[in-house]
C-alpha cells in the first residue's frame, strides 16, 4: 500500500514544533530479500506442470513441492535472523540452524523432484546431492559461535545477550500492532521511540557493565510500552479516538525523552571512567620519569 510522505515541511508538518527524530538507523533492507522469496516460485510450478501426469507422480510432487516451500520458509527466516545476528556486538548463534535445515530440505524436494521424470533414483540423488551443495554454496550456513566481547565474562554476556532479544522482541511487536494501523505518522513516532530504545541496547553491548542501569527499561518499561500499544491499536481500530491516540503519543514522548536521558547518563559515566583511568596513567608516567604530551 502506497504511503504519504510526511516530514517538517510536508502538508501538515509544523516547521516549529517538536520533530519526531528521523529514524535513519532502523531503515534496513530485508535481509531475505527477492533472492529467498524467489525460491517459493519453483514448488509452484512443479505442482502446476504435474497435474497432467500420475496419480503417483502427483503425489510425489506434492510432497517434494511441499518440502520446497519449507525450504524457502526456513531459509528467509534463517538471512533475517543471520543479519539481526551480525548487526549487533553481542548476540548468541541462532538456537535452530534455519539455512542448514533449508539446504538439506532443498536436495531433499529437487531429489523428488526429479524422480517424478526420467532421472531414476541414481540420477534423483545425484540432484539432490548438487541442489543441497549449490544452496550451501548460495547462501551459506548459520552462525555456530556466539559473539562475545574480550573482557567481559560468559555470564555477563550472556545476561546481555538474553535482555536484548527480549527487547527487540518487545519493539518488534510494538511496531507490527502500530503497522496494523496503516498510520504514517504513527509509523514514524513509533520508529522514532525505537531508535531511542535501539541506542540504549547498543550502549549496553558495547559495555556489559551498563546492563545493571538499562535492564529497567529494557524489561519493564519496554513490556509495559508493549502492552499500549496492543491496547491502544484494539481501540483505535475500532473508534480512531483522537484522546487516545493523543495520549498514546504523550507517552511515547515520555518514554523516548526518558530512554535517552538514561542512555546519557550511561554514555557520561563511561566518559568518567575514561577520564579517570587517563589521570591514574598520567600520574604513573609521572612517576617513572616520562612526561606525557600535552
Amino acid at each position: 500500500m502506497a504511503q504519504r510522505f510526511g516530514g517538517k515541511y510536508s502538508p501538515g508538518g509544523s516547521a516549529g514544533g517538536p520533530q519526531v527524530p528521523e529514524p535513519l538507523d532502523d531503515r534496513k533492507v530485508d535481509a531475505a530479500g527477492a533472492r529467498a522469496t524467489i525460491l517459493f516460485v519453483p514448488p509452484v510450478l512443479l505442482v502446476v506442470f504435474s497435474f497432467s501426469a500420475g496419480p503417483q507422480t502427483l503425489v510425489v510432487a506434492l510432497i517434494a513441492a511441499a518440502i520446497l516451500t519449507l525450504a524457502a520458509w526456513l531459509l528467509r527466516d534463517g538471512l533475517r535472523a543471520q543479519a539481526a545476528y551480525e548487526a549487533r556486538t553481542i548476540a548468541r548463534r541462532p538456537a535452530l540452524p534455519r539455512k542448514m535445515l533449508a539446504s538439506l530440505l532443498t536436495g531433499i524436494g529437487v531429489g523428488l523432484a526429479a524422480w517424478t521424470g526420467d532421472s531414476g533414483v541414481t540420477g534423483s540423488l545425484l540432484y539432490g546431492i548438487a541442489a543441497l551443495g549449490l544452496h550451501v554454496a548460495a547462501f551459506g550456513i548459520d552462525p555456530l559461535t556466539d559473539k562475545r566481547v574480550e573482557g567481559i565474562d560468559q555470564f555477563q554476556q550472556d545476561r546481555v545477550a538474553r535482555v536484548v532479544d527480549e527487547a527487540e522482541a518487545y519493539l518488534g511487536a510494538m511496531k507490527d500492532q502500530i503497522a496494523s494501523l496503516s498510520d504514517r505518522p504513527l509509523d514514524l513516532r513509533i520508529a522514532g521511540f525505537m531508535s531511542a530504545a535501539r541506542k540504549m541496547i547498543r550502549t549496553v553491548e558495547e559495555d556489559p557493565r551498563d546492563l545493571t542501569e538499562a535492564r529497567r527499561f529494557l524489561g519493564v518499561y519496554l513490556m509495559g510500552a508493549r502492552d499500549a500499544s496492543v491496547k491502544f491499536a484494539d481501540l483505535y481500530k475500532r473508534g480512531r479516538d483522537p484522546a487516545a491516540r493523543a495520549d498514546y503519543e504523550s507517552l511515547l514522548s515520555d518514554l523516548e525523552q526518558n530512554f535517552a536521558a538514561r542512555t546519557e547518563k550511561m554514555l557520561e559515566g563511561d566518559r568518567s571512567d575514561m577520564d579517570i583511568e587517563i589521570k591514574v596513567l598520567r600520574d604513573r608516567l609521572q612517576r617513572d620519569g616520562i612526561k606525557p604530551s600535552q
